[in-house]
């Protein structure tokens, strides 16, 4: 009998299209998170889930889904999953690696520009008809060429925004759990730094580590404060990793210059307060948001279910 394979929200069409070539497909219809509920009735009798790293797949729903063989997540994170639940119960899980590094570092970089180069703000002065033409004052930024970029994360991603920042000749410190290979500090042109030397020194920070018990809130009051006034934030991991509130203050009392953001401590909603923050640049989780790169995400998706579904381990395990 062919297996059945629950997703929670619709792909891409060339991914749909494959998924059901393997499998019979079931899908949530409509553009939206589903709750608790739904994901427990969609799961009846499926021996395959594809989760978003927004559907919270917690003990009760794995140990609800007596069928159940295989998580696969379509995300690089998992932390979404309750991983132990999942060992107990035999299941795999797996998340889709590697494939999103470029188009997430891509990303990194228009939020580093559009941040220091004021770009949400001059786009809405473009089109509300209010612009009186140019100025020597207006919606003065900063300069990213030649500046101090400080990484914390030196991943896949954290490599491909140091790469890319050879091309602005700015020097890139990082600071990581573990420290790179003289070799690849050399490659990169990365100089290691202990945390709080590391935002003291950087005119832009940008965070690419997992969402852990130790990275929850990372970014604190005093982290900020070790910042410079000239400095920006940069976030395109995971939301919880930086203190909202605190960062909140930190825009309002001038602490630091501004922030880039595609994460949020409680998505989808963001705080009034940030939202009105013209020195904050607002992005809806865009991070892996192209065509080409979501329907990689997808075949990844697919191998990981065929290979669980047909008695093999899957490439992509996370436990």
């Amino acid at each position: 009998m062919t297996p059945t394979v629950f997703l929670t929200r619709a792909l891409p069409d060339p991914v749909m299209k494959e998924i059901r070539r393997h499998f019979r497909l079931r899908y949530n219809r409509e553009d939206r998170p589903l709750s608790k509920k739904e994901i427990l009735r969609g799961l009846r009798n499926a021996e395959g889930l594809i989760s978003m790293l927004s559907d919270p797949i917690d003990r009760e729903i794995i140990h609800a889904a007596s069928r159940l063989r295989i998580v696969a997540n379509y995300a690089v994170g998992y932390n979404n999953i309750d991983l132990i639940a999942a060992r107990e119960r035999g299941i795999f899980v797996t998340n889709t690696p590697g494939v999103l590094t470029e188009t997430t570092a891509d990303l990194t970089w228009a939020l580093i520009l559009a941040a220091a180069r004021r770009l949400p703000e001059g786009e809405r002065l473009a089109r509300s008809g209010k612009w009186t033409g140019w100025a020597p004052t207006q919606l003065l930024g900063g300069d990213v060429f030649g500046k101090t970029l400080g990484i914390i994360g030196m991943g896949r991603i954290g490599q491909a925004v140091a790469r890319r920042a050879i091309g602005f000749q700015m020097r890139v410190v990082y600071h990581n759990r573990h420290r790179l290979p003289a070799r690849d500090e050399k490659r990169l042109r990365l100089s290691f730094l202990p945390l709080p030397d590391l935002l003291r020194e950087s005119d832009f920070v940008s965070l690419h580590l997992p969402l852990t018990k130790e990275s929850r809130h990372l970014i604190d009051r005093k982290a900020l404060r070790r910042m410079k006034p000239t400095a920006f934030l940069i976030n395109t991991a995971r939301g919880p990793i930086v203190d909202e509130k605190a960062l909140i203050d930190a825009l309002h009392q001038k602490k630091i210059a501004g922030a880039g953001l595609d994460v949020f401590e409680e998505e989808p909603s963001l705080p009034r307060a940030l939202r009105e923050r013209d020195e904050a640049v607002l992005l809806p989780h865009l991070g892996s948001a192209s065509l080409e790169t979501r329907i990689r995400m997808g075949r990844i998706v697919l191998e990981n279910l065929v290979a669980a579904l047909t008695g093999k381990k899957p490439p992509n395990m996370v436990n």
